[in-house]
């Protein structure tokens, strides 16, 4: 039941209305430039022997000595084959529980990410995203959108969505174009009629809200009373706690009422926006299914087992969650009356959310890719820079330890003539 409206929603918006051939044929998805590896191929080689470069780490961490930074560095820009990713998988996560697990280069994260992609280890990537903390990798945003990206071409929706999940968790939804890929993956991903968990739920629902605030547009209205919804109904079948624990969230009660929220401000603007209809039919639905499942609860509770009752008072112990299952009756009437206005004033949007997202790649995603690409190159040369600057620190303090070493030997062969 966790899944069947959104499911609902998803099935008649696809009837009702599909991509038209003009906006199909275009792209949704990042150009061949933006995917381009020859930016990052083109940087100076630091060629190393893998068999070298992981005996050495061996051996430092064996005498509990870290290892730095810049060997993890040459050891990921050195893998050439799939069993590589897995060895490289295995020092990041050395790396991590080391001393110097702080100092993780940028374009070593980039670096994996993208040898995932080229070695056909792409779960291994997404395992070390979602993992983050055991391993350190921490995506900048072009690094996100890669991996985006390839998982929409796929048609991976839900692994695309895990993916969004970590930008929502990082709070790294600055650049236009990680929100425009983000949008299209959370309103693609309901269309393969998922089977959703509550879990799954909330970090769709957080996703798309916290995506949808960066647009001030139809699509992210539209995201925003999502979002709020599909958290709403988290809340009111599992309580508060199980809303913001985890998640960057506001911590307060009242979700649903947020997603009303979105649409008396769609109501009042004056600016020429509107919410989805499949949005609206989404909220509605899901309201009416919270009443039935309400009602059932209310009719079954004194048939109920013993162990069935115990569960529901663990549910419902929190009085100021039992106050706001109490709302939802308002919160009913008060869509049907929303409903209406916006249906008057013209601000309901016939085009699905999904088609509504892929209206704004159209329009945006161009230009944010630009923007996008001009970073990257300044970005990559500034990595290129400070690698060689790690170099040539690596070499100084080599040399200065051979010179201190020739000078122990020196006088501890004076010591002996003497």
């Amino acid at each position: 039941m966790a899944a069947s409206v959104w499911k609902r929603c998803v099935t008649a918006a696809v009837k009702v209305k599909r991509l038209s051939p003009s906006l199909s044929a275009r792209r949704w998805m990042l150009s061949a430039a933006y995917t381009d590896t020859k930016v990052w191929e083109a940087r100076e080689k630091d060629h190393q022997n893998l068999a070298l470069l992981a005996s050495t780490m061996d051996r430092t961490y064996d005498r509990n000595l870290p290892v730095s930074s810049l060997t993890v560095s040459r050891f990921v820009d050195n893998i050439s084959s799939r069993e590589e990713v897995d060895q490289a998988e295995y020092y990041l996560y050395k790396f991590r529980h080391s001393p110097n697990c702080w100092y993780l280069r940028d374009w070593t994260i980039h670096s994996w990410i993208r040898q995932c992609l080229k070695y056909g280890a792409r779960e291994k990537a997404l395992h070390t995203v979602k993992n983050k903390v055991q391993y350190g990798i921490f995506p900048d945003d072009f690094t996100f959108n890669l991996l985006i990206d390839s998982y929409i071409k796929d048609g991976d929706f839900k692994s695309a969505c895990s993916v969004v999940e970590e930008v929502m968790l990082q709070e790294a939804f600055d650049g236009p174009s990680t929100q425009i890929l983000s949008l299209h993956a959370l309103a693609s991903y309901p269309a393969t009629r998922p089977q959703l968990t509550v879990s799954e739920e909330r970090a769709l629902g957080a996703s798309l809200l916290i995506c949808g605030l960066r647009q001030d547009n139809t699509v992210g209205l539209s995201a925003q009373l999502l979002g709020n919804a599909l958290l709403g109904k988290v809340e009111m079948l599992e309580g508060i706690h199980a809303v913001f624990k985890g998640m960057p969230l506001f911590w307060g009660r009242g979700y649903l009422g947020r997603a009303l929220a979105v649409m008396e401000r769609v109501a009042a603007a004056s600016a020429d926006v509107k919410l989805s209809k499949d949005a609206l039919d989404y909220v509605k639905d899901l309201l009416q299914e919270l009443s039935s499942t309400s009602d059932s609860d209310s009719s079954g509770a004194e048939s109920a087992g013993e162990e069935e009752e115990e569960k529901k008072k663990e549910d419902t112990k929190d009085e100021d969650d039992q106050a706001e299952r109490a709302k939802l009756a308002q919160y009913v009437s008060r869509l049907e009356e929303l409903s209406s206005q916006l249906e008057s004033q013209g601000k309901v949007d016939s085009a699905s959310f999904r088609d509504s997202v892929a209206a704004l790649a159209q329009q945006n995603l161009a230009a944010a890719e630009k923007t996008d690409l001009e970073r990257y190159l300044s970005r990559v040369q500034a990595w290129e820079a400070e690698n060689r600057q790690l170099i040539g620190r690596e070499k100084e303090m080599r040399e200065k330890a051979e010179q201190e070493k020739r000078e122990r030997l020196a006088a501890r062969a004076a010591a002996q003539q003497a």
